[in-house]
This record gives C-alpha cells, sequence and structure tokens, in this order.
C-alpha cells in the first residue's frame, strides 16, 4: 500500500536537530559599522523567520511531517469512504469492496510511476517538479467534492458491475487519489534532497501512523458520528488543508538548495553509490511474486470474512489494516522480522484457518462469529508478514528504492487483477484462497532452499547438520498437511453439489442430499446460507419449505391477505425482491401476479434449470432483473405504482445482508408501491443480526403495525419474519390463528437508518 514509498530503509540511522542554531545579526548604522547583541524582541523575530523561511528552521520541517501525514491519512480514508457511499448503489455485495480495493491498488501504482518518472525526467529542476505537480494538484481541488454523482447510479438492469464500478471511481476520486498516491515518494525525495544529512525515517513512520491511524478511526469514529456525505465534505476539505501544506513544502524544496553536499554526508558514500550493483533479475521477480501472494491471501481472506459474516466497513478495514501492520513491522527494522518465528506463526494460522474452513460443513458450522473472525485475521497476518518480510530480506540498495517500491506496487496490483478479475472467470468457488496459500508455500520454500544451500557452503558441525535436517523435515510436514487440509476443503466443498455458479455476486451451489429413511431434496447455498430446498417427490416438491413454510410469517401472511377470505377470492398481485429457487411461486393460485426481483442472473438460471416452483406455478410470474430497490425506484419515476396487495422482501437471511433496503429511504419507496390495506413482509432469519429492532422504528415513523411471527419446526429451518401493516383485519386473523409472537423487548432499542447514516454494527445480536 501506500507504505511501500513511505518507507525508506532502517540502515539511515541519522537522527533529527536537538538544536537550532542561532543566528547573530549585523546592525548597520550611519557611522561605523559594528556588530551587537540584538534585543530579546529581535531575537525572537529573527529565529520566527528563520523557522518559517528556511528549510534549516523547525518550521520546514514540520511542513513536511504534516503533509506525509494528511496525504498517508487521506489516502486511506478515501477508500472505506467511497466504497461505503457506492455500497447501496450495487446491492451491497462484498464484490463492491474487492472492485474498489483493486482501483485502488492500481491508482497506487499510476501515482508511484508518475513519481518517479517525474524525479527521473526533471532530476534537480526543482521549478518544473513543483509546477507540474501543483497544476495536477489544482486540477483535483477542481473535481472536489468526491461526493459521487447521484446520476451514476447503475441502471436497474445492471447486473455485473465490476467495469462500471472502476468508471465511477475514476470520475470521482481518481485524480486526488493519484495525487495522494505520488505524495509519499515524491515528498519524501523533496525531503531527502533538502535534507541529506538527515534521515527520513521519521517522516515514514508519520506516513505510517497516519495510514493506521485512517483505518482505525473510521469504524469507531466517522461512520458511527457522520452522516456518509459529511464524511466525503470532510475529507475533501482535508484534501484542499493538505493541499496548502504541500504548496508550502513545495516553495522550501524549490527555494533552496541542499544544506550539505552529497560528498560530506555521513550517512552518504559517492564510493556505495558507484559500487552498488543492480539487484539481479531473480530478485525483481520475488518482490513482485511476494507482493502478489500478499494481495491475493488479503483480498482473498477478505472476501471470505464478508461472505461468512457480513459486508460492513469493520470487516473491510481490520485486514487492511492487519495487511498495513505487516508492512509497518516489516520496514522499520531487520530486528521486528523474524523468519522463524513469522513462518511458525504462518504454519499454525493457517492450519488452524484450514480446519475452520472445513468444519463450515459440519454440525458446528465454523464455530462461533468472532472466532472465526480471529483466526482468519491472524492467518492474514502472520501470512502477510512472511510476504513483505522476505520482501525486505532482498532489499536493493539506496539508489534502487523507487524501482523497489514500484515492483512492489506492480505486485498488489497484479494480485487485485487476478483476484477481482481472471478467478471470476477459471474458478467456480473462491479457490484463489488455496492458490494464495500454495504460492506462498513454493516461494517460502526457494528461500528455504536458498538458505540451506547457503549453510552446506559454509562449516558443517553435527549440531548445524541437526538443526538443518530438522528445519527440513519439519517444513515438509507442514507442506503436507497444508496440502491435505486444502484437498479435503475442496471435497468437502463439493460435496453432493450438482452444479455450480460464480459470478460477481458470489458463488452458488446445487446440492442434492437424501434424508435418511425418506426422500431425496435439492437446495441452492450461497455460501453457509440456505436460498430454498425443493423435494424430489410428486407429493412435496410443489409444497413450500424453509423460510417459506405455510406456518411461517410469509405464509400466514399469504393464508390471511383479505383477497383470500370468503368464498369468492380475488387475484393477488405480489412483489418478491430475492428469486431465491422461487418457491414463493408455490402460493400463487390461477390469475395471481407475481413479479420477482432479482439482482444475480446466475440465481435465475438455476432457479429454471434445477428446480420447478417456477414451472410449476399456476399464476403468472415476472422476473425484473437488477438490484430490487434501484428497480422500484426507476418504476416510481416512470410513474409505474404497482399497488402491491403483498410486498415480500427476502434478503436478509444471509451472512451479507443488504442494509440499504432497511432504511427510512427503502420504507418510503415500499410503501409508495404498496397498497393502503397491503402487507410489508421481511424475512429477518438470521443468526447474527436482530433487524427486528430497525424495523419496529421504522413502522412506527410510518404509522404501521409491525408483527413478529416465528416458526420453529423440530428438525426443519427456523424463521423470522416481520408483518408491516395498517391493515387493522389483517392483524385480527394473525392474532386470532395463535401464531402472533410477542417481542423480545417491549420498546425497540433507538436504531433508525438513512441512506446517509446506518451501522449494522448497532443491529448485532
Amino acid at each position: 500500500m501506500e507504505e511501500m514509498g513511505s518507507v525508506y530503509e532502517s540502515w539511515q540511522d541519522s537522527h533529527w536537530p536537538s538544536k537550532i542554531h542561532q543566528p547573530t545579526f549585523t546592525l548597520i548604522h550611519s557611522g561605523p559599522k559594528t556588530t551587537s547583541r540584538p534585543s530579546r524582541q529581535k531575537k525572537i523575530l529573527a529565529a520566527m523567520s528563520k523557522q518559517l523561511h528556511s528549510p534549516d528552521g523547525r518550521g520546514g520541517v514540520i511542513v513536511f511531517i504534516l503533509v506525509i501525514f494528511l496525504s498517508a491519512f487521506l489516502l486511506f480514508q478515501v477508500q472505506p469512504v467511497i466504497a461505503r457511499f457506492i455500497l447501496p448503489w450495487y446491492g451491497g455485495s462484498s464484490s463492491i469492496w474487492s472492485a474498489c480495493m483493486l482501483f485502488f491498488q492500481v491508482g497506487l501504482v499510476i501515482g508511484y510511476a508518475y513519481a518517479h518518472l517525474l524525479v527521473t525526467i526533471f532530476g534537480k529542476r526543482r521549478s518544473l517538479q513543483v509546477g507540474v505537480h501543483l497544476a495536477l494538484v489544482t486540477v483535483a481541488i477542481i473535481s472536489l467534492p468526491i461526493t459521487p454523482d447521484p446520476g451514476l447510479k447503475p441502471v436497474a438492469a445492471e447486473t455485473s458491475p465490476m467495469i462500471d464500478i472502476l468508471k465511477l471511481l475514476g470520475r470521482t476520486v481518481g485524480i486526488p487519489y493519484i495525487i495522494l498516491s505520488a505524495s509519499g515518494p515524491l515528498v519524501q525525495s523533496w525531503f531527502s534532497d533538502l535534507y541529506p544529512t538527515r534521515s527520513a525515517f521519521r517522516l515514514y513512520a508519520v506516513s505510517n501512523t497516519g495510514s493506521l491511524l485512517a483505518l482505525l478511526t473510521y469504524p469507531f469514529l466517522f461512520e458511527v458520528y457522520f452522516p456518509v456525505s459529511l464524511q466525503a465534505i470532510i475529507w475533501s476539505s482535508g484534501f484542499v488543508i493538505y493541499a496548502l501544506a504541500l504548496c508550502l513544502s513545495a516553495f522550501f524544496f524549490a527555494r533552496n538548495r541542499a544544506n550539505h553536499s552529497l560528498e560530506t554526508s555521513p550517512t552518504f558514500s559517492r564510493t556505495e553509490a558507484e559500487s552498488a550493483s543492480r539487484p539481479p533479475t531473480s530478485h525483481h521477480l520475488r518482490w513482485i511474486s511476494f507482493s502478489i501472494c500478499g494481495s491475493i491471501l488479503l483480498l482473498s481472506i477478505t472476501n471470505k470474512l464478508c461472505e461468512d459474516t457480513a459486508v460492513i466497513p469493520f470487516l473491510w478495514i481490520a485486514p487492511l489494516s492487519l495487511y498495513l501492520l505487516t508492512f509497518i513491522i516489516a520496514f522499520d527494522h531487520s530486528r521486528w522480522y523474524s523468519p522463524r518465528f513469522a513462518i511458525s506463526a504462518s504454519v499454525v494460522t493457517v492450519g488452524l484457518m484450514i480446519i475452520q474452513m472445513n468444519s463450515h460443513y459440519s454440525q458446528s458450522g465454523g464455530g462461533p462469529i468472532l472466532w472465526q473472525i480471529m483466526t482468519l485475521c491472524a492467518a492474514l497476518f502472520f501470512t502477510c508478514l512472511v510476504c513483505h518480510g522476505e520482501i525486505v530480506r532482498l532489499k536493493p540498495p539506496a539508489r534502487f528504492l523507487t524501482e523497489f517500491y514500484l515492483s512492489i506496487s506492480v505486485g498488489g496490483a497484479l494480485g487485485g487483477v487476478f483476484v477481482n478479475l481472471v478467478a471470476p472467470r477459471i474458478f467456480t468457488g473462491y479457490w484463489e484462497l488455496h492458490l494464495g496459500l500454495i504460492l506462498l508455500a513454493i516461494l517460502v520454500s526457494i528461500q528455504l532452499l536458498l538458505a540451506l544451500k547457503k549453510r552446506r557452503q559454509s562449516p558443517a558441525t553435527p549440531f548445524g547438520s541437526a538443526v538443518t535436517l530438522t528445519v527440513a523435515l519439519g517444513w515438509l510436514a507442514a507442506l503436507a498437511g497444508m496440502t491435505f487440509g486444502l484437498k479435503r476443503n475442496l471435497e468437502l466443498s463439493q460435496s453432493k453439489v450438482i452444479a455450480a455458479s460464480r459470478g460477481f455476486f458470489g458463488v452458488l451451489k446445487v446440492t442434492e442430499k437424501q434424508i435418511p429413511g425418506s426422500e431425496k431434496f435439492r437446495s441452492l447455498l450461497h455460501g453457509k446460507t440456505i436460498h430454498g430446498l425443493q423435494f424430489a417427490s410428486a407429493a412435496r416438491k410443489k409444497r413450500a419449505t424453509a423460510y417459506f413454510h405455510p406456518l411461517s410469517g410469509v405464509g400466514r401472511a399469504f393464508e390471511f391477505l383479505p383477497q383470500r377470505q370468503g368464498a369468492s377470492q380475488q387475484p393477488i398481485h405480489a412483489g418478491v425482491l430475492g428469486l431465491g429457487i422461487g418457491t414463493l411461486a408455490a402460493y400463487a393460485q390461477p390469475g395471481d401476479h407475481l413479479r420477482f426481483y432479482e439482482i444475480n442472473p446466475q440465481v435465475v438460471d438455476l432457479a429454471k434449470s434445477h428446480f420447478t416452483y417456477l414451472k410449476d406455478c399456476k399464476g403468472d410470474v415476472e422476473i425484473i432483473l437488477g438490484d430490487g430497490r434501484i428497480s422500484l425506484e426507476s418504476e416510481l419515476r416512470a410513474g409505474m405504482e404497482n399497488h402491491f396487495d403483498l410486498l415480500i422482501i427476502d434478503a436478509f437471511s444471509g451472512h451479507a445482508p443488504p442494509i440499504h433496503l432497511l432504511t427510512q429511504e427503502a420504507f418510503e419507496l415500499y410503501f409508495a408501491h404498496l397498497k393502503e390495506d397491503g402487507i410489508l413482509a421481511l424475512n429477518i432469519s438470521n443468526a447474527e443480526i436482530d433487524f427486528s429492532d430497525p424495523i419496529r422504528n421504522q413502522a412506527d415513523r410510518f404509522g404501521m403495525m409491525p408483527l413478529q411471527v416465528m416458526h420453529l419446526p423440530d428438525g426443519g429451518i427456523p424463521s423470522i419474519w416481520v408483518l408491516v401493516t395498517k391493515n387493522e383485519a389483517f392483524a385480527r386473523r394473525l392474532e386470532q390463528s395463535g401464531r402472533l409472537t410477542p417481542w423480545a423487548r417491549a420498546k425497540p432499542k433507538k436504531i433508525l437508518w438513512t441512506d446517509d447514516f446506518n451501522n449494522l454494527l448497532q443491529a448485532l445480536r
């Protein structure tokens, strides 16, 4: 990340001067020239002038520190801010964060390459460096604020938005992001040119601190207390402050020459520079390969975290913070990275992660969510520490640092391209994590072989030979264990699978299982979440099952609708956000019309090819591709009010619930499409998140009655539904049926979400 270009080497050990030398002043009179001690006031004024106008003073140093800190802070905070902004525009999928990460990785390469070219082409022509860079900074300021234009929202039919997301990010934050990316190496180059006798070590520490602080403050400060629109304004204001500080540092750089020549610098030797040889090609390949490996592990583990828990900024930022921390540890000083400890720890944590991955297919389901998060994060931390630690162990002489950092950034971008663009086309599962672990094992094996080869060239001792043999056998055992575990995981993931599909919105699997002593059934799975199941026998295949059982909340909604009462039943017009396998089509009668909204076209294909609910439907079925909320908004703008008798929202049972479907604006949209006495039914069957409080608060705000129905069958799939309506007759029939479930709390928690401000952490169970 940005720290790739913000960390020079720890072999430069000079420190900041402890004192600022005070000048002497010559007072000129009309008479003979004399030198006298200035007054206290003149001393202060002269010192202040020196501080502000000369890089020799602390004022110049402070300006460079401020620029480095702000550039690093803004560079890393723009990532969650803009991703959070566009999350509801593209269905709330975790792939949105992956797409953003790809853009940021590529932007980092562009920024580094630009800084490298600027310094290389213009060399010592400081005015040209400053002029070109400040001109681009001006263009970046003109493009502010970074708030995306609502006109850039995707159309309802958009079902594979990777390219559109990249274009949107380029138009919104592209220029500011590249400018910030370039600031690290460029401004540090200016500083080193002005202060050749001083180490830039503390500047790099400031940069690391700014980056990490940006990531850690977002989920606990900015997301909690500021609406996303205000976050964008705050960030844009920070960029303007950064630009002003940059102008001042550019003024110092263009106006002043280095205080000491390189020949007199104690930290630089011309002989060293002349004798430094270019790193071999094998080093370049390993820099890039380790960087690719770290990037793949970061993105694949982040995807797994979001798939198994929830799509919230904290679960984006925690892995990225750990990834950044490994850079800080590895690049800060060689003493912080111990290959023996890091590799051993990575073996242990990867082993625990593989055991946990395999336990997902057991009754335990992988264990508590917190334990799953900790295991995945620990594996990410130590594997990335190995990647970045080994990169630093291959660091080149100082004169090649620019291409060193550029190589690392290129590797990171290549890893992002593979995870986001290549893997979805060649894999039907999230197998890039397996590939990343295999790549890491190969790279570490190469490093170990080279180390053992070097040891063999030294005088052998019985103790040394024993250590070498122990290391070799231990590593071979670790490789064998990892190979077995990953192979087992692939077998378990494909067990009973008769069809699989992967796209932008994740991996889908159709499984076929046999109930002992009973019949077969098929299920559609997205990760660990069941999106419906259907029995194979003719007697049961038309029955609604799982969350949609006749005794569930939605089953009771169909049963007690006014149109279903009396001898002369009337047709029902129902809308459904979330197709699944089309189970709800089982409730349709002749004359009924069901309008399904589904964002993932692969769900539609599997529902039609491997299940029969849609084909067997007695009523009319219409399927609208695209995000359900965006589709409803488009219809409303076109003057099309659906006047649904029943609107069903089935999107919250998974581990990545789209929170934008539970905001105030979303409820306004739902009620605009419902009849006056219609029913809004929401499936909130979720083991980790309790959506009842925000729904109750939204219902109260609109003057509606929230009614809870739980269905807890023995051996079946439990469900929790909330039915929101003004229809008192419907509410009485539901209460009289004995199926109404009391709330766990008499009064809901004060959780009221809007598009501009919402926090899923508020609803964790």
